[in-house]
């Protein structure tokens, strides 16, 4: 009997030494994040004290360069000048310091930067510190569009249930959600010798609901034009989407005619400004779409790397086809594919 009672007090023993340990953990992780939110908002007022409201501008470029030089060479990683841009702009987002959520981490703020309206970036930062959403829980129900959704629904309770189901992981890769070709039909551009790209361009903001419809699951719109300046230089991603599925900004360009090498490298460019200068941390790498009325896979093949998994082409089309045009491409490629058998 004594022997049974020693090892239940054991046990019990033992289970509260464990909680307290777990507490200490949980307190101390809180305290962490708290104090690397408090120092990064810190960072970025002195920041945008020191360069004013562009950072981008000469001085301001300068004054990050030498910031980042400093503080990596005294403090390790984490200052990079796009880390730096980001505390900036996580001051000017939540300029009030005392209205900082102290459960939330510095990757729920960055998360969080990324929505444009004010208010739902206030819902969310409630919703998130209230309900203790993961970062990737957070990610889910911004761009599956809660905040929107909530408003709109008369029924509110179910949209709330639903934000608490979860899909089976699976890998997934840019050719599962990407596709082609692209049908145009609903921008109302039939006569190909009387647009220009801008025309394409602003058919599809103005018919964006039916373009992310074509694009499939997962994206939602971020930029238009989206400006990048290089050494003196400025260039233009004509849109700019994120996916919430693959996790990552989706960039695409429009062309008219024959897709060209040219074409490619320029989306290249656009990639890497991406990967290296803009995504985050939770992000994975950028995507590079081209939409083309015409392409040669040769092209593609030849300028692109082997393990190429982040450029992609395709064609749009401005129609349905008809059923003879149908059966004509389908035996077009019938009789390649008996060509390509016999070399």
């Amino acid at each position: 009997m004594n022997k049974e009672v020693s090892s239940s007090s054991k046990e019990i023993a033992y289970s509260n030494i464990r909680t307290s340990i777990i507490n200490a953990q949980s307190t101390i992780c809180r305290a962490v994040n708290s104090a690397i939110v408090q120092a990064y908002w810190e960072i970025g007022e002195q920041i945008y004290k020191e360069c004013g409201e562009n950072e981008r501008a000469e001085y301001g470029k300068e004054v990050l360069k030498y910031l980042s030089e400093r503080l990596t060479a005294e403090f390790g990683k984490g200052f990079d000048v796009r880390r730096l841009r980001e505390m900036r702009q996580f001051y000017v987002t939540f300029p009030k310091r005392h209205a900082l959520r102290a459960v939330l981490s510095w990757t729920h703020y960055r998360v969080i930067m990324r929505v444009e309206n004010p208010k739902a970036r206030e819902f969310y930062a409630e919703e998130c510190a209230s309900e203790g959403w993961s970062t990737r829980q957070l990610e889910r129900q911004i761009y599956s569009f809660y905040y929107e959704r909530l408003l709109s629904s008369q029924d509110k309770a179910s949209v709330r249930n639903e934000i608490n189901t979860t899909e089976p992981k699976k890998e997934i890769s840019p050719q599962d959600i990407l596709k082609e070709p692209y049908i145009l039909e609903f921008l109302g551009l039939e006569d190909a010798s009387s647009y220009h790209e801008k025309d394409i361009e602003q058919r599809i903001i103005s018919h964006l609901q039916q373009f992310l419809l074509e694009l499939g699951k997962g994206f939602s719109f971020v930029a238009r034009q989206k400006k990048i300046s290089l050494d003196g230089d400025n260039f233009y991603i004509d849109l700019v989407f994120y996916n919430c599925i693959l996790r990552c900004y989706v960039l695409i360009d429009l062309k008219l005619g024959k897709l060209t090498h040219q074409d490619l490298g320029q989306m290249q460019m656009y990639v890497n400004y991406y990967t290296r200068e803009l995504m985050n941390d939770s992000d994975s790498k950028p995507i590079g779409l081209i939409l083309c009325a015409d392409k040669k896979d040769a092209v593609i093949k030849y300028t692109l790397p082997e393990d190429n998994n982040q450029i992609f082409a395709a064609k749009y089309k401005l129609y349905l086809p008809t059923e003879e045009e149908l059966q004509k491409e389908i035996q077009l490629a019938r009789d390649e594919g008996e060509n390509n058998g016999h070399e």
